[in-house]
Formats: C-alpha cells, structure tokens, sequence
C-alpha cells in the first residue's frame, strides 16, 4: 500500500516573502493543494501546477474530509491555512476527521503540521511592539462558540489585564460582538488604551489605523481585520504602540530620571505577572474563626481578597518622591491587580544599623516588626542589611519612620554595597570615619550589576574584604586596595592587589573615581571583575591575568 501524507501548512500573513521554507517545501512536494478560495488565489505562484480542491468560508470540515480521501488513497495533499494552522486554522480539523476513521499515529496517512506566523505576531509587527505582555487570542464569531463563553472570556481576559487580540471581529451579519467586547473592556481599561487595527496584514491592500478603546468603533472594523487591545501599561510613542516587557512604575527617591536598568526588567519584583507568595491571611472561610491564626492558602482567593482589603485601606495616593539624598533612595513597585486605578505599591529598602555597627537595638527591631505587620516580609541578606518589603501607599512615611529609629536605608538590586567589618567590635575604630565616608558618598549609587566594596579595619581582613569586587585593607593609616574579586564560581578568588599605603585621605575620592568609570563605561550586566579585565586599566592601575601572590601580613598590622 502507498503511503499517503497530509502536510497542514501555515503560510503566514499571505506575503510571499513571509512563508516558510518548509511550508514552500511541502507545497512544491504535494500533488493537490486543498483550501479556502482566498487562500489559494494568494498562493497563485506556488500552486499553478497542482490539483487545486477551493472551498468556500464555512465548508473547512469539507476541505479537511477532502484531504484525509485523498491521502487515504496515497496522495501527497496540502492543506492550507493562512496565519499558523493550529491557530483557528485546519490543524485540529484534519485530526478530528482521521479520529473519525480510526486513524492512530504511524497510520497511513502521515500527518505534518507546518507553523506558519499567526494573525496576532504580523500584525504586532507592524505595530510596534503591542504584545511584548502576556497576550491571550478570543475570537468574536459564534458560529462554533457561545457568545456566553466568549463574553466570559472577554471578562476574565480583560480582568486579567491580557493585551488582547481580537479575531473575526465582525462581519455583515455579526454586528454587535465587537460592541458588546469593547462595553466589557471598558470596565477595565482606561478609555486611551491604545488599539491597533490591522486588516489584511501584509497584503496588497494592508490598512493600519492606530485608536483607542473608546474610538475604535469609529474606524472600519470587518472579518479581514485583526484587532489588538493594549494592556494598562501600554502607550504610543509616535505611531508605535508598544506594551513594556515589565511594569514600570518604579521610582528611586533623590533622582530625576527614573529608569530601569537591563537586568533589574528581569527580576521578580519588576515583573508583577510571576505571583508573588500569597500573603498571610487570617482564614475567614465558613467553619473558621476569624483570629483564630489560620494561614490562608496560596490561592487565587487569598490573593483577591488580599489585594481587596489593600484598596480598601487606601488613603488618598501621594506621588513618587524627589529631593532625597541618594545615599538615603529608595524603590518600590506595584502589586499585581485588576484595579486599572490602583497604585498600592510594595516598598523595598535595604536596612541596617551602619556600616560599621552591626547591633540592631531592640527598639529599632520593635519598629521593622510593625512596619512590616503580617503581610510583608524582613529579609537578611550576607551584605549585612535586612530587606525590609512592605505594602504601602505612602513609602516616604515608611523610611522616615526607619531614620527617625537610627536606622541607615538604602535602595536594593543593581546598587553599590558597603560591607565593612565590626572593627572588633569598635575596638580599633580608627578606619571607621573613612568607611562611613566612602558609604555616604558610594553606598546606593546605581551600577550595572551590584558591586560589593569590602572594608577590613586591620590587616587580618577576617571579613574577607579582599574577594569582593572591590577590597580595602586599612593598615596603620593607610590602605591596600584589591580590584575584581569574585566570591563564587569555579574560579572565585581574591582580587588583584593593585596598590599598597595609599593615605587613607586619599582613598574616597580614588574610589569614586573608579566607580564612576565602572558606572559610565560597563556593558549592560557586566560585572566589575570582567570590566576590569575588558578595559585592562582604571585610574592608573592595570588588569593581569597572572595569579597574585598575595602577601600575609602579620596580625593587626604589627
């Protein structure tokens, strides 16, 4: 018996130049082509010489029936979708149809699915970039679906705050689908949400109408056209709608210029989608008492009803802060919600007591426990600070609060750190003023990755300064300095001592000499010990890729 094959091709937008190698492949190998009257006049060039099988709009279990003859036969049959096959295209038909025969996989016929760019990806592109977001496809015809399960979709998409690609939006005779999804997207969106319009994308008669929710109706809207619908934080810049691959209402107090750097897009509290731990909940569910200490769950309930009792609770909103000190800066992202208008952010600092006290008084712990109540969270980290994150409509009020009970605050992520020892516990404190120094003038600043600057008081360097990317060693009034130490890895090793008795008065200006050049010429995530090697030299001292000989010297300098 012949071996029949059926080939489901996905030829993309309709443009020949955006088909597929292998869905040209497939075509050439076939010997009839079996698809909708449109589809085949686009395809003209590559099917002049097979046996063409047109149907009309609404006969696709003919053409999939068609196909599965022919292939049962022994043929080589294409079957073409325009846009990707498994995307509302022939895919799952022409399987239902071999389900309906018995068919199992290995049978005869063979069956290739060949993808194919989807309506969704083209017209994005000749937007901008509307779907760089969590993105869901609903299409608007009832034919096969429920206009009941389609409006439940619409809400729940909506609600989710899913850009949105709208397909067979209307036609002659369905008119009001696209009312009734744009009345229901409205209860969500701003009014300016941005809409693109797209019909025939890539097509000889391409049109592109960029909108807004509230107009959209206004503008020509028919089968032909594919409709995407922005998220909140979606925006035009020119003609280009484009939606942020991450939330970015984050601010640093003290800077004018808010931006978030290539790294920080990535990190979980830049990107609200990934869900955070459930906060901590007294369970009010039937049978329990409230107050009784029962954990809520981690489910999407929790969530709700703690986000919920947060708009509840808001007071009137204050806006992002300015003004403050760098040293003293500070970041805070928004919850995750489906709230358009809320702005309940999560705060978080970095806390400590100083740079060179480690000693929280209990008075100052009393005043983290409140702050953080029973849905944030204190976090101890091995730079010597605890993080403190927090739910807050008000993060200025928060970080007074932290400094009026003596405590030091600082921005978190891609920052620099300060780690200095105990100085034995202050026994030999004559260091101590140069670390605060260097903290206030360097500590928070922002970098392309974190940079850690080590400080040791004594020559013991028993806080392991000297494998931080940055290493002081004070001694007798003067300082040794390590540059590009690296603490983890297979290759995790010391620094390279580039210099010995610098005058300690010298050495806060030199350092941030060093850092400033590291802030202005690092590449996006590159670390200071591979900056350091890149650029061979910083501020008179040169990279060596030699292993050092690192000198011990006797205990405290004597």
């Amino acid at each position: 018996m012949v071996m029949g094959c059926i080939y489901v091709v996905g030829f993309g937008p309709g443009s020949v130049e955006h088909i597929t190698a292998r869905a040209r492949e497939a075509i050439a190998e076939s010997s009839a082509v079996i698809g909708y009257n449109t589809y085949v006049d686009l395809l003209a060039s590559l099917v002049a010489d097979k046996e063409i099988v047109r149907t009309g709009m609404t006969e696709e279990v003919s053409r999939a029936q068609r196909a599965v003859d022919l292939a049962m036969g022994g043929r080589t049959v294409a079957v073409i979708s325009s846009g990707d096959a498994g995307l509302y295209g022939m895919a799952g038909l022409v399987y239902e149809v071999l389900m309906e025969h018995g068919w199992q996989p290995g049978d005869n016929p063979t069956v290739e699915v060949i993808p194919g760019i989807s309506a969704i990806h083209s017209c994005a592109a000749l937007l901008g970039a509307p779907i760089m977001h969590d993105a869901c496809t609903i299409s608007l015809s009832d034919h096969l679906t429920p206009w009941s399960v389609i409006e439940q979709r619409l809400e729940a998409a909506a609600a989710a705050d899913f850009v949105i690609a709208l397909y067979n939006p209307r036609s002659g005779r369905r008119t009001r689908q696209i009312v009734e999804a744009q009345r229901i997207l409205l209860k969500y969106r701003r009014p300016d949400t941005p809409v693109g319009l797209v019909k025939s994308a890539y097509r000889s008669r391409q049109q592109v109408v960029r909108t807004t929710l509230s107009d959209m109706l206004n503008h020509e809207i028919g089968m032909l056209t594919t409709v995407i619908i922005g998220n909140q934080s979606t925006f035009y810049y020119g003609d280009l709608m484009i939606t942020p691959r991450g939330y970015q209402r984050k601010y640093t107090l003290g800077e004018a210029t808010q931006r978030l750097r290539p790294k920080d897009r990535l990190k979980p509290e830049n990107e609200p989608w990934a869900l955070p731990q459930a906060p901590r909940q007294t369970d009010t569910h039937p049978g329990h008492h409230a107050g009784s200490g029962t954990t809520a769950p981690n489910t999407p309930r929790a969530w709700a009803e703690a986000a919920l009792a947060q708009l509840e609770r808001r007071a009137d909103p204050k806006p992002a802060l300015s003004g403050t000190p760098p040293a003293e800066a500070v970041s805070a992202i928004p919850v995750a919600h489906s709230w358009p208008n809320a702005q309940t952010q999560i705060l978080e600092v970095a806390v400590s007591p100083g740079v060179a006290n480690k000693k929280f008084l209990p008075s100052q712990l009393l005043v983290l426990a409140d702050l953080a109540g029973s849905t944030g969270e204190i976090e101890y980290t091995t730079a010597h600070q605890l993080i403190l994150r927090v739910a807050t409509d008000d993060p200025e009020h928060v970080v007074s609060q932290l400094q009026e009970a003596g405590l030091t605050v600082l921005p978190t992520g891609d920052v620099v750190k300060v780690k200095a020892c105990d100085f034995c516990d202050g026994e030999k404190a004559d260091g101590i003023p140069y670390a605060e120094t260097i903290a206030r003038r360097l500590a928070g600043l922002s970098v392309e990755k974190e940079l850690r600057i080590g400080y040791n008081g004594c020559a013991m360097s028993c806080y392991g300064a000297v494998t931080e990317d940055i290493g002081l060693v004070f001694r007798k009034g003067k300082f040794d300095l390590f540059l590009g130490g690296k603490t983890t890895g297979r290759n995790a090793g010391p620094g390279q001592r580039v210099a010995e008795g610098i005058p300690a008065e010298e050495m806060p200006d030199l350092l941030e000499r060093i850092v400033q050049r590291y802030r202005q010429e690092a590449f996006p995530g590159e670390r200071f010990h591979k900056f350091f090697a890149r650029v061979g030299e910083i501020e008179g001292f040169s990279h060596t890729s030699q292993p050092q000989t690192i000198a011990v010297d006797s205990p405290c300098g004597s």
